[in-house]
C-alpha cells in the first residue's frame, strides 16, 4: 500500500460484508451488524507515531469505534486511531 497515514493513525481493512458467499445480497443494516462482530483486523498501514501496532500484525478494535471509512487504491479501509486498538496477536 502506498498511503501513509498521518500521526498515530492505523489502516485496516473493512469487515463489512454486503454480499453473502452464496450470492444473498445484505442490507446496509445487516453489514454494519455483521461487521461489528469482526473486530480482529489485520494492520495495513501505520502512521510515523504509531507505536503499538506493526505492518501485517493483527489487532483487536474496539467494536464501539467510530472510524474513518476510505477507498484506497479501488478497496475499503477503515482508519482508526491508535488508541482505539484494545491488542494486539
Amino acid at each position: 500500500m502506498k498511503f501513509k497515514p498521518n500521526g498515530s493513525w492505523v489502516v485496516l481493512p473493512d469487515p463489512t460484508i454486503t454480499e453473502t458467499e452464496s450470492g444473498i445480497i445484505l442490507d446496509e443494516a445487516t453489514s454494519i451488524a455483521n461487521a461489528k462482530r469482526s473486530n480482529l483486523l489485520e494492520v495495513q498501514a501505520t502512521g510515523p507515531m504509531c507505536t503499538f501496532a506493526k505492518i501485517g500484525e493483527t489487532v483487536m478494535v474496539d467494536p464501539r469505534t467510530e472510524a474513518v471509512k476510505a477507498r484506497i487504491e479501488d478497496k475499503d479501509y477503515l482508519i482508526v486511531g491508535e488508541h482505539q486498538l484494545l491488542g494486539k496477536w
